[in-house]
């Protein structure tokens, strides 16, 4: 299984404010076999802090520029339809690909998520085995078959 990745190390930025399931994603990226880090943001400002490298997030060896952001959209604060606008509507983020992983199966939410130039949207899998699939799946595609802006 690992012979399909690349060997370039991609941060990925996850947006997510449900504890078990940041963790449930690490370890299912780890059970995946993806080799890539992971850094955990709690919500939407978190996640603009880390982008702008503001706060806690100044230090560009603790906050490396994400190849990928899988962002929850019902979080505190700035949820992630607004933190999402914000991402594809500056210059400097809008080339991130952003997945959209969340609970919600509302057409309004797809619908907008894509509208605001989200790149995949996810309904959030109710297994870990099915979480393993998905980022599988997600390492497969977004690591092995397109090309990243670097």
């Amino acid at each position: 299984m690992e012979g399909w990745q690349k060997r370039i190390k991609i941060s990925i930025l996850m947006a997510d404010d449900d504890e078990d399931d940041c963790m449930l994603a690490s370890e299912a990226l780890t059970e995946s076999h993806l080799q890539h880090e992971l850094h955990l943001v709690k919500d939407g400002e978190e996640l603009m802090d880390y982008l702008y490298r503001r706060g806690k997030y100044i230090n560009p060896e603790n906050s490396p520029p994400p190849g990928l952001i899988l962002l929850d959209l019902n979080m505190p604060k700035k949820d992630g339809r607004e933190a999402l606008r914000e991402i594809k509507s500056n210059p400097t983020f809008k080339h991130i690909p952003v997945v959209v992983l969340t609970t919600s199966k509302a057409q309004e939410d797809i619908r907008l998520s894509y509208s605001l130039g989200a790149n995949s949207f996810i309904i959030k899998p109710v297994t870990f085995a099915s979480l393993v699939e998905v980022m599988t799946t997600i390492g497969k595609y977004w690591f092995n078959v397109v090309e990243l802006p670097y």
